[in-house]
């Protein structure tokens, strides 16, 4: 078995632990595990050689209806989005990605919602689709926010502020960056959201040539000349990830 999880067990006791009581995290095992780690191992080795860089520091983003990202060092992850659930981290297409837990108690106390209620809420009911009215799919938002449809404006505003705010972070955990990889759907699909992500991380080192972002197909790097950060993108297999983990247990 290829778990998703797996990547992630070389983040420092820092990154993956809750501060929690010690009686419940020894009991019942609440930390940090983080997900989409087939898909951010296969990038984080993929990324470095379409920049052609050696890419020590990276920051993967694996942006679909599920989010993620990984702060990667020297090939191995650091950092992480999501936590001891995938709920955890980025807004995501019908996931609320973090809120305060207060929030959530608050709604269990003063509401008539039930747990399994909030549960499907912050789960299939929230993120991009609860921001705008759609189904959560980036390309109803978009099309929202062609006819002038605020709430999808306000979705997309709301997507791209978390995504950049904790680019900042995973490149604070690595203490710099040196190459940011986009992947997933959205990552691979979207020239919008990755020249407003470039546009805002100028601070970083990120920079890319517009017409290479628009061009992009498969693997591509995106930078633009003299960026002191490259940023590429990688199609997402990690269909070939679990492959290279089979063959090398059976060699």
């Amino acid at each position: 078995a290829c778990f998703d999880t797996a990547f992630h067990a070389t983040m420092p006791a820092a990154a993956r632990t809750y501060a929690l009581p010690e009686a419940w995290r020894a009991r019942w095992g609440l930390q940090r595990y983080g997900f989409h780690g087939l898909s951010h191992s296969w990038s984080a080795r993929r990324g470095p050689v379409v920049a052609g860089v050696e890419g020590r520091r990276t920051v993967v983003c694996h942006l679909g209806s599920g989010a993620s990202l990984c702060a990667v060092l020297d090939g191995r992850s650091v950092d992480t989005t999501m936590g001891f659930t995938p709920l955890e981290g980025l807004v995501m297409g019908t996931r609320s990605g973090t809120v305060d837990p207060g929030l959530v108690l608050w709604l269990l106390e003063h509401t008539p919602l039930t747990a399994a209620e909030v549960e499907d809420g912050l789960t299939r009911r929230s993120g991009l689709a609860g921001l705008s009215g759609t189904d959560g799919d980036l390309r109803a938002v978009l099309a929202g926010i062609q006819r002038g449809d605020e709430r999808a404006r306000l979705a997309l505003d709301v997507m791209l502020h978390r995504l950049v705010r904790e680019i900042g972070a995973m490149a604070a955990s690595l203490g710099g960056l040196d190459l940011l990889v986009f992947t997933a759907g959205i990552g691979e699909r979207a020239p919008l959201v990755r020249a407003e992500v470039a546009a805002r991380l100028g601070h970083l080192g990120v920079a890319i040539d517009p017409a290479a972002n628009d061009d992009a197909t498969g693997d591509a790097d995106l930078s633009a000349p003299g960026a002191a950060a490259r940023t590429v993108v990688v199609t997402a297999r990690e269909d070939l990830e679990i492959a290279r983990q089979v063959r090398d247990r059976l060699t």
